[in-house]
């Protein structure tokens, strides 16, 4: 359960009611009538990254949805040119019954299950919960049989699409001034100390570029071991693709699965999420509720057990990470997280928790009063 704004601390403490009416104002939504044109526009593209022009995470076209994606999540313009082998061999890597499934593959099929919206959370070549469980929506999605492991219909489904299977998982990229020049702080352990900071950024750029490659810190380390992450870098990262661009009238966060699912109007289910929902300490609630705000960079506010009150900054390590979904019923949401390495792996307030990019990509699709179901 969570009380969040997104205006100064002095405005905050005024209250939440008054908090989120005014933060409505300020965030990203789709009005009624930018709806229609979303739907228009969102049955006509596909939802790969564009193979030709060498950008990732850019999408087409002037409608809201696209324009509140572009807003949210940074285009990556990247190359194919000088990679390492190993990440050649990621990029040409493929599978057949019977075959092992090394990491080669499994980073590649992490990859195609990304790039088809079933999200596996941050991208590191293991094959853990998150990765079965996104090979299974895409099972459900495409009325296959839903399996434990990956078998030979599943990768033809997945691999059917040519312009997909030719998209690289792994490319070159050259770090800029923003990549590198970022605020950075370290993050105390006490609500009051966190208060006082100028915004909760991320402590390192590492984590602020694993974060905006979908990867882990880990794993952008072995890609880039001799790497010192200087502007001008170039270094090998993974490519995240382009994320669902169809408009979510509905979503339901299934507790047994630690799933988000998200379905368009006509019942089509067009993406899910890795999530944590909810804790035996603090459950999630129950039934079916509507979404009713929308804020992009929330504050946090923090309440102690003698009732004194904490404004926290906005920014990625903020508790609710970079997006806030406030629901009809008062203090819970969907929203992102200051640890996606965690994602399906800790307990949340009982709120629906992400990855701070998931949650972008839900916040720029997601309809006002889009039906939340507790599964």
């Amino acid at each position: 359960m969570y009380q969040l704004t997104k205006i100064s601390t002095a405005i905050a403490a005024l209250g939440l009611s008054t908090a989120l009416l005014m933060g409505q104002s300020i965030a990203a939504t789709n009005d009624d009538s930018a709806n229609v044109a979303d739907k228009t526009t969102a049955s006509n593209t596909t939802d790969i990254s564009p193979v030709t022009n060498e950008v990732s995470q850019q999408v087409a076209g002037k409608s809201k949805t696209a324009v509140s994606l572009n807003k949210f999540l940074p285009a990556i313009k990247y190359t194919t040119e000088n990679l390492p082998v190993e990440a050649q061999k990621v990029n040409s890597a493929t599978w057949k019954q019977g075959m092992k499934r090394d990491r080669d593959t499994t980073i590649k099929l992490q990859a195609l299950l990304n790039w088809h919206q079933n999200g596996v959370g941050a991208v590191d070549g293991s094959w853990g919960k998150n990765s079965r469980k996104a090979m299974q929506a895409f099972q459900m999605a495409n009325g296959l049989t839903v399996t434990d492991t990956l078998n030979n219909e599943t990768w033809q489904a997945l691999s059917k699409n040519d312009k997909l299977m030719a998209q690289p998982v792994l490319v070159s990229y050259q770090l800029t001034d923003a990549d590198i020049n970022i605020k950075t702080t370290t993050i105390p352990a006490g609500a009051e100390a966190k208060a006082k900071l100028e915004g909760m950024y991320y402590e390192t750029v590492i984590e602020g570029l694993a974060e905006k490659f979908h990867i882990s810190e880990n794993y952008l380390k072995a890609l880039n071991p001799n790497a010192k992450f200087s502007v001008g870098e170039t270094i090998t990262v993974y490519n995240p693709g382009n994320p669902n661009t169809k408009p979510v009238s509905r979503v339901i966060a299934d507790k047994a699965t630690e799933t988000l699912y998200a379905y368009d109007d006509r019942g089509n289910l067009v993406a899910s999420y890795p999530t944590t929902v909810g804790s035996t300490a603090t459950p999630s609630p129950t039934g079916t509720h509507t979404v009713k705000v929308k804020v992009h960079e929330p504050n946090y506010t923090y309440t102690a057990e003698n009732g004194s009150k904490s404004i926290l900054p906005p920014g990625p390590n903020n508790p609710v990470g970079l997006v806030w979904i406030g629901l009809s019923k008062p203090s819970y949401g969907i929203h992102g997280s200051p640890d996606p390495a965690r994602i399906s792996r800790q307990a949340s307030a009982g709120c629906i928790r992400l990855t701070n990019w998931d949650a972008l990509a839900l916040l720029g699709v997601i309809q006002n009063g889009a039906t939340v179901e507790f599964k």
